[in-house]
């Protein structure tokens, strides 16, 4: 499907808010693919199609997540929130058709993150937490550090998205903690 196929259907699909937010990290992730070299055609895709599966509720997440059989970890199944990265990465090949696996990678990961990130994964990780419509304290710090360093702008990424989940109570993903121990390693050149 080509990208101006995919921006109207999110756009059919998505209520406005989500879909402004989708075409923001689409645009970014474009600006970060042309910046570190990666696919620019795909990180307009995956930014596009990334929070596909928010449009449904946590019930028809669980329910499409049996139907399809995805295995969810514990962490996943308790925190709803987390739900529609692996099932949105499912949906977006079963709905609208996408077969490119990048692409299909890149919308499993985007929340947690994961180690062993590729390029274009680390661009829609980094794309969602920097977008126009984003407006949270360390934004502008990580925008700015994101077309110079671009596993340090993911440290401080995941770092503000742990201290994010700590402070409101919420159980952690160990991907997230795995993923901030690689960008910590790689960059102590370890």
């Amino acid at each position: 499907m080509e990208a101006e196929a995919i921006q109207l259907l999110m756009q059919e699909k998505l209520d406005h808010k989500l879909y402004r937010h989708c075409l923001g990290v689409a645009g970014e992730a474009v600006s970060l693919a042309a910046r570190y070299g990666a696919d620019q055609k795909k990180a307009y895709i995956a930014g596009m199609v990334h929070d596909y599966a928010k449009r449904y509720n946590s019930e028809v997440l669980i329910a499409k997540a049996k139907q399809y059989a995805i295995r969810l970890d514990r962490i996943t199944g308790l925190e709803k929130k987390l739900l529609h990265a692996p099932v949105g990465a499912l949906l977006i090949r079963e709905e609208l058709g996408i077969t490119d696996q990048e692409i299909i990678n890149a919308v499993a990961c985007h929340t947690t993150g994961c180690p062993g990130m590729k390029l274009l994964d680390k661009i829609i990780y980094l794309a969602d937490y920097i977008e126009p419509g984003r407006s949270y304290q360390e934004v502008g710090e990580i925008r700015r550090v994101s077309f110079h360093n671009l596993d340090l702008a993911l440290l401080l990424a995941v770092d503000n998205a742990i201290k994010s989940v700590l402070d409101r109570n919420l159980l952690l993903h160990p991907r997230s903690v795995a993923f901030r121990n690689e960008l910590v390693e790689k960059l102590a050149g370890r």
